[in-house]
């Protein structure tokens, strides 16, 4: 095994603002400090929180690296003090609490868990965002049961992918909402019914089929109210973003009179013990469905780490299926 240098590549922000402002630098290498492991990173995730911190309205959690990038995939080369989970050599794919974007990355031993059987690291470095997010939303705290109406938005994202995926192994019946017939045919390749909003109400689809049970939803804005309108009685709605914005007009009486359940989350900001627990629920119950193939990442497109640029224009863009990946080293 090659030694650690002291100083690695890295894409950093220079400042708020566009995709321009990613730029190549040379960072020291993060020593892993009691409970963290030090991951050689062969690939890492875009995501559409990397965005926002880029942009300025995402600020990383206190004492975590400043550097964009959620998650990524690599070899262990590092443990500090207290690691019983890992040891150097294992290959792992790794929820970050930021500093993907570089060539080591530090995370809690207890955020990584092992690539996949089967799996190449690329595709393993674009399961722990949209994962975590996924599972803790539609099942720890949306509580998707089998036989329910599930409406997932932007159904041909990472996380909309995910969220298909997921749920159509819980047995639930799903919906997506994409954009274009190429997207909404990527969303019924999963198993979902797709719904071109561009076309179609999805009020009025979910509405026709009793209500949805539970809706995912990351657009908000105008979608907030028609989302109350679309659920079943006893429904749940459940927010992971606002790109339309955070603020609408609605009628809460609706939610008193039907029994509907409003909530939310974030990632990035979550104790060290919740994303722990998460992550032993992916082990246990997700992990052998991606290994058996009945759960598997879509992607859209990969660049090297120095095109990071180019990323976030495709990212920005809303043309892509799937995910974006960063190519750090290759593995």
């Amino acid at each position: 095994m090659s030694l650690i240098p002291d100083a690695m590549n890295a894409i950093e922000i220079s400042e708020p603002g566009g995709p321009d402002v990613l730029r190549a630098a040379r960072r020291p290498v993060p020593v892993p400090a009691n409970d963290q492991i030090l991951i050689r990173v062969a690939y890492a995730g875009v995501n559409r929180p990397d965005v926002l911190q880029r942009q300025g309205a995402y600020l990383a959690p206190p004492g975590a690296s400043d550097l964009p990038g959620l998650e990524c995939a690599g070899e262990v080369v590092g443990t500090g003090a207290g690691v019983t989970r890992w040891r150097k050599g294992d290959r792992v794919t790794a929820l970050l609490p930021g500093g993907g974007y570089a060539e080591y990355a530090i995370c809690h031993q207890d955020h990584a868990l092992p690539v996949p059987a089967g799996m190449p690291l690329r595709e393993s470095a674009c399961l722990p965002e949209t994962a975590f997010t996924v599972w803790s939303t539609v099942v720890m705290r949306g509580g998707l049961q089998a036989g329910e109406r599930f409406l997932v938005h932007g159904g041909s994202s990472g996380i909309g992918t995910m969220a298909i995926q997921v749920a159509r192994a819980l047995g639930a019946r799903v919906w997506a909402t994409a954009g274009s017939n190429e997207k909404c045919a990527a969303c019924a390749d999963l198993g979902a019914a797709a719904i071109n909003y561009r076309d179609e109400d999805f009020v009025a689809v979910l509405k026709e089929q009793g209500g949805a049970d539970l809706i995912l939803d990351m657009v908000g804005g105008s979608y907030i109210p028609r989302n109350i309108k679309a659920l079943a009685d006893d429904g749940r709605l459940v927010f992971i973003a606002f790109l339309e914005g955070a603020k609408a007009d609605l009628n809460f009486a609706q939610i008193m009179l039907r029994r509907l359940t409003v909530t939310g989350a974030t990632l990035r900001p979550q104790s060290d013990l919740a994303k722990a627990a998460i992550a032993a629920q992916l082990r246990e119950h997700l992990w052998p469905r991606v290994e058996t193939g009945a759960v598997r990442v879509l992607i859209d497109s990969e660049f090297a780490l120095t095109d990071a640029a180019e990323a976030h224009r495709r990212m920005e863009s809303s043309a892509h299926i799937g995910k974006i990946v960063l190519r750090v080293s290759g593995g």
